[in-house]
């Protein structure tokens, strides 16, 4: 498991960054990713590139991961500490979430929201 939670402690570490290209360059070419904005999934590379695009022109989130573990299924869950503001400085919302993790071969395959 230490493997996989360094590389979802990087992904969080460079979302937060808003280093596209190193966060794109943890996932699967063909990633399929929770869309939490507008519900269902994008998918690959540029879908995600391209949603997260969408999101940080709208607000200003942060997401700080706060405990791991494996599920029943092998899948990596963390728990996340999730914030977003308005380009204002406004708090929209400050929330404990969830989210799961399918990595195979060292890369995330899959994510989704709890």
């Amino acid at each position: 498991m230490t493997s996989d939670t360094e590389l979802l402690e990087h992904l969080y570490d460079r979302f937060n960054a808003r280093d596209m290209e190193a966060v794109l360059a943890t996932m699967h070419q063909d990633v399929v990713w929770a869309n939490g904005l507008e519900g269902g999934h994008v998918y690959g590379h540029d879908g995600v590139r391209e949603y997260w695009a969408r999101q940080w022109a709208t607000i200003d989130s942060h997401a700080e991961p706060i405990g791991f573990s494996i599920g029943a299924d092998g899948t990596t869950n963390v728990e996340v500490h999730l914030t977003a503001r308005d380009h204002e400085g406004n708090v929209l919302f400050d929330q404990m979430g969830g989210h799961i993790f399918q990595i195979e071969e060292g890369l995330i395959r899959r994510f989704d929201i709890r």
